[in-house]
């Protein structure tokens, strides 16, 4: 497999990762909870994929560099920074799915009223089990 050509499977492999990431998104805000087990062994499966993606074009930017000089390929920054605009995007998606996932495992817990900052502060508020619940509500 050329460089390029090994550039080009990775970028369809980003394609295919950012779908995923879309997918489990859209799993997670319609269901708000973890994502079933064929989600998650289906995104392992891939994201092996794309190590192994990563290890072909390393060996071949090696090989490549190793030999004579090639001719350059025009397509070859453009499918760079296109994988990267499309890695940044799966990023970002990640980002956000990561957070859900955190407020999905953990549980919604109801919104409470925020008390009036110029209200007088009870002294049973400032006892000890009330700031833990407070430090709870607010973890």
């Amino acid at each position: 497999m050329t460089p390029t050509e090994a550039l080009r499977h990775h970028q369809n492999l980003c394609d295919e990762l950012h779908q995923l990431a879309l997918e489990e998104n859209r799993f997670l805000k319609q269901n708000q909870r973890v994502p079933d087990a064929p989600l998650l062994e289906k995104k392992r499966a891939l994201l092996a994929r794309l190590d192994e993606s990563l290890s072909a074009i390393k060996a071949g930017n090696a090989a490549a560099s190793s030999g004579s000089p090639a001719r350059p390929d025009p397509d070859r920054s453009e499918i760079i920074e296109k994988s990267r605009a499309k890695l940044l995007q799966i990023l970002h998606l990640d980002r956000e799915n990561e957070q859900l996932l955190l407020r999905y495992s953990l549980g919604a817990r109801p919104a409470r009223p925020v008390q009036n900052a110029s209200a007088p502060v009870s002294p049973a508020a400032t006892a000890p089990g009330h700031l833990q619940r407070l430090y709870d509500r607010h973890r």
